[in-house]
């Protein structure tokens, strides 16, 4: 079983930033892919970036050029640099791990993101 903390969310004004970590711990090896996704009030969860163990990243278009994922594989941490936030990236944000490729996935308990004018 793998268990999430998460940290870093807060209040910042636009065009501020923050840094979200999760650490994941548990038994695990490797794991196959960590990722961001956020909720905000009244939306589905969306993806927002994502990084294999090979490095493979994906980030959803509205966050692309703002926002950065890194993992160290060796603690099993990933991290969210956000930059240059807007107000629509008012969110709640979740980790998500996936220890092995088709694997369901596990999840953070959320951190929330307000940004403000």
């Amino acid at each position: 079983q793998v268990q999430l903390v998460e940290s870093g969310g807060g209040l910042v004004q636009t065009g501020g930033s923050l840094r979200l970590s999760c650490a994941a711990s548990g038994s695990l090896f490797n794991i196959y892919a960590m990722a961001w996704y956020r909720q905000a009030p009244g939306k589905q969860r969306e993806l927002v970036a994502a990084i294999t163990s090979q490095g493979v990243i994906n980030y959803a278009d509205s966050v692309k050029g703002r926002f950065t994922i890194s993992r160290d594989n060796k603690k099993n941490t990933v991290v969210l640099q956000m930059d240059s936030l807007k107000l629509e990236d008012t969110a709640v944000y979740y980790c998500n791990v996936v220890v092995v490729a088709g694997a369901l996935p596990s999840w953070g308990q959320g951190t929330q993101v307000t940004v403000s004018s």
